[in-house]
């Protein structure tokens, strides 16, 4: 794989990292794809307990690939839906996974990657980590992550920061319910331990069972949701907005909204 890696331990917990370091781990459509097929790998091993999830370097995940981005400006409707829903379906395969999913945040999330937070079970972030759902800025909206983000703060907690797109340190994202605590960065690994120990005494079989069942008594996050975010989000590209804030980005200027 060329954007993450796995590393498993004599335990059975695995490390999936993202290795785009020089990128801050924005996801391309390659770490998408590569993300959904470890999902399912580690999720259908039986050796593996727990899976943790983080980045390498100085960011956790950046959010969508500024190639990305480029190529979406060009793109079809139909090609645009195509790599949202690839998005969403990575995320719903994490999210269902039938193992337990730690996320170790040593760094910055920003859009997508708060999704990706959103999806672990319990996740442990670094102080001097900050966060945001920056997609209005853009003059697009956190479209296929919300059901996960929401799933995750609860309607009322995600509305503090869901539209403004304003930037939020690693205390208020405790207090939003993304990040179950902060520690120091010294004491990441340590805190990140402290979650993983249980679960190996645990049955492997009941984790799963009881993982399954806590996500069919939440919010509902089927084909249909997935599909009504999708759309969404291909609705809101076609706007004036999105084409200004996105044009005004990547020419580094203030956007001028219509």
């Amino acid at each position: 794989m060329n954007t993450i890696a796995i590393e498993k331990d004599e335990r059975g917990v695995a490390v999936l990292a993202l290795t785009r370091e020089d990128k801050h781990n924005a996801m391309s459509a390659e770490m998408i794809a590569e993300l959904t097929a470890a999902a399912a790998s580690l999720g259908a091993d039986d050796s593996v307990r727990v899976v943790v999830l983080t980045g390498a370097g100085s960011s956790f995940c950046a959010g969508g690939d500024l190639g990305w981005m480029k190529a979406q400006m060009s793109a079809s409707r139909a090609a645009r839906m195509d790599g949202a829903r690839a998005l969403a379906q990575m995320l719903r395969a994490l999210n269902e996974m039938p193992k337990p999913l730690i996320g170790r945040v040593q760094g910055h999330a920003f859009g997508g990657g708060v999704g990706l937070i959103s999806v672990c079970d319990v996740a442990i972030a670094a102080e001097g980590a900050k966060f945001g759902l920056t997609e209005t800025r853009l003059g697009l909206i956190p479209a296929t992550i919300s059901p996960y983000v929401i799933a995750r703060m609860g309607e009322a907690m995600a509305r503090r920061v869901f539209m403004s797109a304003k930037i939020f340190e690693a205390a208020e994202a405790k207090v939003l319910g993304l990040v179950a605590k902060s520690v120091i960065p010294e004491h990441l690994d340590l805190a990140v331990e402290a979650e993983v120990k249980p679960y190996l005494k645990a049955a492997p079989s009941a984790v799963a069972a009881a993982k399954a069942l806590a996500r069919s008594l939440g919010p509902v996050i089927d084909d249909a949701v997935i599909e009504r975010t999708v759309e969404a989000l291909a609705d809101t590209w076609e706007t004036p907005a999105a084409m200004e804030g996105i044009s005004a980005f990547f020419e580094k200027r203030n956007p001028v909204w219509p």
